[in-house]
């Protein structure tokens, strides 16, 4: 990358689009890596870091302008069963922020390029699905204090922007609104909906209004849905909220829980993506099954003169 200043992400996205990059896990599992820990890809921060810098790297090359971290199942709670101490859970937290601020110095690209360290919701470190469904039983301030410890720790790596992603339900999302109060580091809210709802079942226009006057967040939106739902979602988010609209969806497929493989094929064509541009859209990518191919391709198709 050009050893240029970088500009801030805030005027990037206030002049045009940026590429957003694609599943991580999918990349790691297609160089070989086994994600069936409970820690999944965050498992590799500590094993094999290189390989998360590699992902990363595949991501940029292809033409995404925007790294996110391996941290979404990355928590200290999580960590703790793994039996990782306090100490090194934080330091590998900051290293999967130094992971993608390595990958974008090799890249071989003068594009600005830009880290956004990932904040996946609670159910993320239960491992068990929960995060698809949300209303685990805690209250906002309980998921406050589960969220806060490990975005300090991310934002103290600095990243660009923080990734509040694959958010189920608006308690979650009130929770990580007061979180990342006062860090100093930008964020973007964005939600795994179905069907014009959370996962949870609450309308989605009701979910973006929460962070429409939260100074930090600098776009909201969905990810980790199909791309139908997608279709839905970017226009409601920029009609409520007025800000730039995240979108990173599934590929379309299916995950089959008892058959352990996915099932149908993907819907996620690139050309899709100029439909969600002009709905507001300023932030744009893919997230499970979604590899660097398609990455490339939506790059092709946003920058398109």
């Amino acid at each position: 990358m050009s050893t240029a200043a970088v500009p801030a992400l805030t005027d990037a996205l206030s002049g045009g689009t940026v590429v957003l990059d694609g599943g991580m896990s999918n990349q790691l599992g297609a160089a070989g890596h086994d994600l069936s820990d409970a820690l999944w890809s965050a498992r590799l921060l500590a094993e094999a870091p290189e390989a998360v810098a590699e992902a990363h790297l595949a991501y940029f090359e292809a033409g995404a302008d925007v790294a996110i971290t391996a941290s979404y199942q990355a928590t200290f709670e999580g960590f703790a069963r793994s039996g990782i101490g306090r100490e090194e859970a934080a330091g590998l937290l900051a290293l999967s922020v130094g992971c993608a601020r390595e990958a974008a110095r090799r890249a071989r690209t003068p594009r600005p390029l830009w880290v956004a360290a990932s904040v996946g919701p609670y159910g993320a470190m239960l491992a068990d699905g929960s995060e698809y469904r949300g209303r685990y039983g805690l209250t906002v301030s309980e998921l406050e204090r589960f969220h806060r410890p490990r975005m300090e720790v991310l934002a103290a790596a600095r990243p660009d922007v923080l990734a509040l992603e694959t958010v189920p339900d608006t308690d979650e999302a009130k929770a990580l609104l007061r979180a990342v109060r006062g860090l100093g580091v930008p964020a973007w809210l964005s939600y795994s909906a179905a069907g014009g709802r959370t996962r949870a079942g609450q309308p989605l226009s009701g979910a973006f209004a929460l962070a429409a006057d939260v100074d930090e967040v600098i776009a909201v939106g969905v990810n980790c849905c199909t791309p139908e739902d997608a279709d839905h979602a970017v226009a409601l988010a920029a009609r409520v909220t007025g800000k730039p609209v995240v979108v990173y969806p599934n590929s379309g497929e299916t995950w089959d829980a008892g058959a352990q493989a996915w099932t149908g094929r993907p819907t996620f064509t690139a050309e899709r993506v100029t439909g969600w541009r002009k709905s507001g859209a300023r932030l744009i990518g893919g997230c499970c099954r979604v590899g660097p191919e398609t990455i490339a391709a939506i790059a092709r198709v946003l920058r398109e003169p």
